[in-house]
């Protein structure tokens, strides 16, 4: 039952979303203790995903989130497919006070591919992303549906792109983190609508 309520719950803020913004994007602005960063959402093609973006966003439920993971080159040795972003939500709190997973809208089907400074959901399996997000470092290719980052192939759920602040993204990515996880977490003291 909760399963369908989150499927309509989304459908119809999808649709209200839709009519409400003319040319499809909704700004957001990621307050960091390194400075602002500022993403528009794609609501036009990736309804589902901006959605549930939004919706943690209108709850305060990124207030106090961190980012909290920079993958480089020089940090994943036993990867094969090597990326770059810096990753972000809610971490510790994922558990407690969040909204159920989403379904997955794949980059095949959105057009949104994984470019320098996109934003995408983070997941384990296609239909697990929650809260969890990434901001691309450079253009990223296997992150896309049908690219190898990923055994299943399908890929990430991009939703938007940063607008503004990129050399805040830049500054977290340089940040020593040998096993990917930043010993000191950067802050997200909250992510606003514009």
């Amino acid at each position: 039952m909760n399963k369908v309520r989150n499927i309509i719950f989304l459908l119809i803020t999808s649709a209200i979303m839709a009519l409400s913004s003319c040319d499809g994007k909704k700004e957001v602005i990621i307050n960091t203790g390194f400075g602002e960063i500022h993403v528009a959402l794609d609501l036009q093609n990736a309804p589902v995903t901006s959605a549930n973006f939004l919706r943690y966003v209108d709850a305060g439920l990124f207030d106090s989130a961190c980012f909290y993971r920079v993958v480089r080159t020089d940090n994943q040795q036993n990867d094969s497919i090597r990326i770059a972003v810096i990753q972000g939500g809610r971490y510790n709190q994922e558990e407690t006070g969040g909204f159920p997973p989403i379904a997955h809208e794949t980059t095949e089907m959105t057009g949104i591919r994984h470019l320098n400074g996109t934003i995408s959901m983070a997941r384990w399996t296609p239909g697990t992303a929650t809260s969890e997000f990434f901001i691309c470092v450079g253009d990223q290719p296997e992150l896309d549906y049908g690219a190898k980052r990923n055994p299943d192939g399908q890929g990430f759920a991009a939703f938007g792109q940063v607008t503004k602040g990129m050399d805040v993204v830049m500054k977290i990515h340089s940040i020593e983190a040998p096993a990917q996880y930043l010993d000191k977490p950067i802050l997200i003291y909250s992510i606003k609508r514009k």
